[in-house]
């Protein structure tokens, strides 16, 4: 009965340090005006744009951040609405829907690295000492993707 104890599932382990790790980029995020998963697809698109992928796509987006259309849409209409990044429908196929940072959306980038290590600072995180962890995890979420594909 040891592996039904709360403390031996990885699941909550990883569930419960997302949920801190959050929280503690909330104060970040509420000065960048963002919500954490805005603040992920803008990581992505800051990625873009310095190495454009060849279909800068929400299906794109939603394939890197492992979320559906369904969750991405409302979230990309706020950065939009927030001038932070257009949409726009592929005239060969209208299904797509192609992303691309405004002016605002390069900007706000700048503001991030000292945000980010002012966050660390507070909180007493070497980020080297993760750098381990980041590897492992890493590995989890390939080993798991495999088995969803």
């Amino acid at each position: 009965m040891a592996d039904l104890k709360l403390d031996q599932h990885l699941c909550f382990k990883l569930y419960a340090a997302s949920r801190m790790v959050v929280r503690a980029y909330k104060p970040m995020l509420d000065r960048l005006q963002l919500t954490y998963p805005q603040y992920l697809a803008m990581l992505v698109l800051w990625e873009w744009d310095e190495t454009p992928p060849a279909q800068p796509t929400v299906k794109a987006l939603g394939e890197r951040l492992l979320l559906d259309s369904g969750t991405l849409t409302p979230l990309l209409k706020r950065l939009q609405h927030a001038g932070l990044v257009e949409r726009q429908r592929c005239a060969q196929d209208e299904r797509e829907v192609h992303l691309r940072l405004t002016a605002a959306g390069r900007q706000l980038q700048g503001r991030v690295p000292a945000l980010k290590r002012e966050l660390l600072c507070e909180h007493g995180v070497d980020s080297q000492e993760l750098e381990p962890l980041r590897m492992q995890l890493d590995m989890l979420l390939q080993r798991m993707r495999s088995l969803r594909d």
